[in-house]
Formats: C-alpha cells, sequence, structure tokens
C-alpha cells in the first residue's frame, strides 16, 4: 500500500503516452516550435503495462491515460485493453482534446475505457479556432455527442477558464448539465511551463466561477467520483453536474491521491514540482525495483504544491 509520510493513500496513476499533440492551445504550451521527444525515448506499451501491474500490486485502482493527445498514438487502444485487464486496476479512463474522438470512440469502449475528460474551453467555433490554434469545433462536438451515444459515463468536459477571453460562457457551459447527464468541470488557469500568456490578472477563480452560477440557480453539492480535485455541484433541476477545480485560489493537496508518469517514463509526485525519478532506470536494469521507485517517490512527495512555475509545459507533463 501506497501512504505517504502525511497520510495520504495514492491510488490514482496517471500515466502520458505522448508528449505530442495536434492542438496548439493557448494555456498548454507556446506557440512557438515545438521539439518532441523522439520515439525511442517513449515509454513502451510493455513498459507502462508493468508499471501499472507494480503500482496495481500496491494498491492503486484507477490509471488515466493522457499526453500530449492520447488518441495521436498508434494503437493506443492496444495498452488501454491490456491495463483494464489487470488485477485491481478498477477504472481506466482517457483524457483527449476531442478530435480524432469521433473515430476511436467505439475501439475505445470495446477495449474497455470506462471513462472519458474531454477538453471543451468555449461553445463559440471562432473562439475554439482562436483558442486551439485553428482546428474545427463542430468535428470535436461530434466526438463528445458519439461518445454520449456509446455510454461513456461519466462524461466530463473540461473547461479552463480565462479571463478576457472565455469567463463570458461560464453559465453558457453550465446550462448544458440542464440537457446531458454530463460534468462540466471548470478549472483555474494555472502557471505551468513558460506559458507566455499566463498572469495572475488572467486568472478567474472558482469561488468567482461559483458566484455567477449560484447568481442564476442555487446549487447543492454532491458527491464527486474518487476523490478526485474537483468539488462538484449540481443544479436542482439538472440532470448534468457542475465540477469546480481550484489549483490556485484553493488548493486541494491535503487530499491528494496520485503520482504522475510522464510519457518519457519520469514520476512526478506534484504537478507543480520538477523533482522526477527516472523509471527507465528501474525498468531497464540499471537501478533497483519498480517498487523501491514507487517507494522512493512516497518519501519525497510534498506536502503541498509551490506555485513557481515548472520547466516542463503541460503536454509534456501530461494533462
Amino acid at each position: 500500500m501506497l501512504i505517504d509520510k502525511f497520510g495520504r493513500k495514492i491510488e490514482y496513476l496517471r500515466i502520458s503516452v505522448t508528449d505530442r499533440c495536434n492542438f496548439r492551445c493557448i494555456y498548454c504550451q507556446s506557440r512557438k516550435p515545438v521539439k518532441f521527444l523522439p520515439p525511442s525515448e517513449l515509454l513502451t506499451y510493455e513498459e507502462i503495462e508493468e508499471l501499472v501491474k507494480t503500482a496495481a500490486e500496491l494498491g492503486v485502482k484507477r490509471v488515466r491515460i493522457t499526453g500530449g493527445e492520447p488518441l495521436g498514438r498508434k494503437n493506443i487502444e492496444f495498452l488501454i485493453e491490456r491495463i483494464a485487464r489487470i488485477s485491481g486496476i478498477e477504472d481506466v479512463s482517457l483524457t483527449t482534446n476531442g478530435y480524432l474522438l469521433y473515430e476511436k470512440a467505439e475501439i475505445l469502449k470495446k477495449a474497455g475505457l470506462k471513462r472519458l475528460n474531454i477538453s471543451l474551453d468555449t461553445l463559440s467555433p471562432e473562439k475554439f479556432k482562436k483558442i486551439t490554434g485553428g482546428f474545427d469545433f463542430q468535428k470535436i462536438w461530434r466526438g463528445i455527442l458519439k461518445a454520449h451515444e456509446l455510454g461513456f459515463e461519466p462524461l466530463k468536459l473540461n473547461v479552463v477558464v480565462i479571463r478576457g477571453l472565455n469567463d463570458d460562457e461560464i453559465l453558457e457551459l453550465a446550462k448544458l448539465t440542464f440537457i446531458y447527464p454530463w460534468e462540466i468541470r471548470f478549472i483555474e488557469f494555472m502557471p505551468v511551463g513558460k506559458n507566455e500568456n499566463w498572469s495572475e490578472e488572467c486568472v478567474v477563480t472558482v469561488r468567482e466561477i461559483r458566484k455567477i452560477l449560484e447568481n442564476y440557480s442555487p446549487l447543492e453539492e454532491v458527491q464527486s467520483f474518487g476523490g478526485g480535485p474537483a468539488r462538484v455541484f449540481r443544479w436542482k433541476e439538472a440532470v448534468g453536474k457542475i465540477g469546480l477545480i481550484s489549483p490556485l485560489s484553493e488548493h486541494f493537496c491535503g487530499r491528494c491521491n496520485r503520482f504522475r508518469i510522464t510519457a518519457d517514463g519520469r514520476l512526478r509526485t506534484c504537478l507543480f514540482s520538477d523533482q522526477e525519478i527516472n523509471l527507465k532506470d528501474y525498468l531497464r536494469g540499471k537501478k533497483g525495483s519498480l517498487k523501491e521507485a514507487f517507494y522512493l517517490a512516497l518519501s519525497i512527495k510534498p506536502e503541498k504544491r509551490e506555485l513557481k512555475g515548472t520547466k516542463r509545459e503541460m503536454r509534456a507533463i501530461g494533462g
């Protein structure tokens, strides 16, 4: 069992399978030329499976596949199928920008994927192009509806709120919960990587977001799935839910239950810390066992995050 020195039980592993992404979202990475990892630097699917098997033996129950854009890695459904079969793993989920979702949703469902988080920061096609670097809103919306039809549940839409860009759509996005049984999750804009677009003035806090929602109609707090970072609410007549995630204004470090693994095999104990353990050394025989690596990670996991920025961009850490 993985319990750190602050009494937090680690039951959740977020694994990035690639740092490549077709989108160039303004909150995630720079619009400047990007140098991606060569394929030889990525963890193989066999290595990822070995990591998950070890983590499951130590009490990890949930795995989320991330990127970059994970659907861009070839045969991702093969990895999902292998992970879903591992004893002790109760839930396999994936975070995607949705661009390839319409084509791949059915394959992913058959492979054993249970849940999807999809980035959707606006309902405006023009604004969507501005945020993502020129991509088509309708293609992503078709993918979301396809996932809904196939029964992915809960289906969660992630909204990074940026003042002056999409904060005027908070209410409109939240009202989707009157139509669909989805969870619309509003996330504070974070200072990850050397993002020239981030500033404190751009941050819309969850307190502000909640006030906008409460002014429309009172919210009731409901139970969240799996003890994640979101506080979850619902309007009385809604079929869906609203999640509020506050990594900046109201940090949730005290209930953190996760480790992150980057596409090149580095284990990060905190999104905001550049302290990493190179798991390739353990996978490829240069150091001890994988269990030793996980226990080392427990010993260095910080009590709470420090907001000093990170060297890696979000696409390189794992969204």
